[in-house]
């Protein structure tokens, strides 16, 4: 029995299907099919039933399958702990994030970690939308929520919390006076992240747990936080967003936070996986890197690290 077929197998099962599996791993669906056959023949036992939309475990590919991800795993952890002592890590990783985490916080970190790990490849799919991490065939994703995702199915490694909170520039704010009441916002021109509905409004939470309710003017939205900053430093309206996004206007002096006392929500950051099992040695890697540096750049501590 070839070990690869063993693998090809396990990611069949994994993903869903021999589509999504062989968009995973790049190989041709037939190629992949006509492995996954090969073990069967060698077994002498069916491990999957196919139908023209679906494939299933049988009763003996569900065993079979508990005992493949134990040997895959022994060896990968194996082949792993080698090439990092040789520093010879290889594959190719595939990471979905937001726009915005793309610009502001994996900007710092993927350069670096190419640097330490020439024979890794990353692709990096930045996206507002929430991609299907198994048909899409993504290693890890970087996502932020307020509570905790639907998807049981995933792997959720929890990473950090990141205030949003109000923007806009200093002219701008000598305009408003807020103080500490929120209510001084209302009816605001408000440049807004996504796509709002006919009203809009800021949700605040104060330092006490108190929450206010703000109907503002939407005058810009947009899925970009560069430009939605741009517009803020041009006094255009009050902006809410991460505040590592905005720590280096607020050093310059082109943005100033309004209300310091109240934020704009505080979601999670957390890694998605589809599965702790059968990660190469490449992705193991970026994982450790991503645990390692991402909270400190979210916190704006430290620059990502090298080695």
């Amino acid at each position: 029995m070839d070990l690869n077929d063993a693998f090809y197998f396990v990611q069949v099962v994994e993903k869903g299907g021999f589509s999504a599996a062989a968009r995973a791993l790049n190989i041709p669906k037939s190629r992949l099919s006509r492995r996954v056959r090969q073990l069967e023949d060698d077994l002498g036992v069916r491990l999957l039933q196919r139908t023209s939309r679906i494939v299933t475990t049988t009763e003996t590919g569900r065993e079979f399958l508990r005992h493949a991800h134990d040997a895959l795993i022994r060896f990968e952890n194996a082949e792993t702990a080698v090439r990092r002592k040789t520093n010879t890590i290889e594959g190719i990783v595939t990471v979905s994030c937001s726009v915005g985490m793309a610009q502001f916080g994996l900007d710092q970190i993927l350069p670096r970690f190419l640097q330490d790990n020439p024979g890794v490849t990353v692709v990096q799919r930045a996206s507002n939308q929430m991609d299907d991490l198994i048909k899409g065939g993504i290693d890890v994703a970087i996502r932020g929520h307020m509570d905790t995702l639907p998807d049981s199915s995933l792997i959720q490694t929890r990473l950090a919390r990141v205030e949003w909170q109000l923007f806009c520039s200093p002219d701008f704010l000598e305009t408003l006076d807020p103080g500490g009441d929120p209510v001084a916002l209302t009816n605001q021109p408000a440049l807004v992240l996504g796509r709002p509905g006919a009203t809009y409004q800021w949700l605040l939470t104060g330092a006490g747990g108190q929450t206010a309710s703000v109907p503002c003017r939407v005058r810009l939205a947009s899925d970009d936080m560069s430009t939605l900053k741009n517009a803020a430093a041009l006094s255009l309206g009050l902006v809410a967003l991460p505040a590592y996004v905005c720590r280096p206007e607020v050093a310059s002096g082109s943005l100033v936070r309004v209300m310091p006392g109240w934020t704009a929500g505080s979601p999670q950051i957390s890694l998605l996986m589809p599965s702790r099992r059968g990660l190469l040695p490449a992705v193991e890697v970026f994982l450790d890197r991503l645990k390692q540096d991402l909270p400190a750049v979210l916190a704006g501590g430290a620059q990502a690290t090298s080695g």
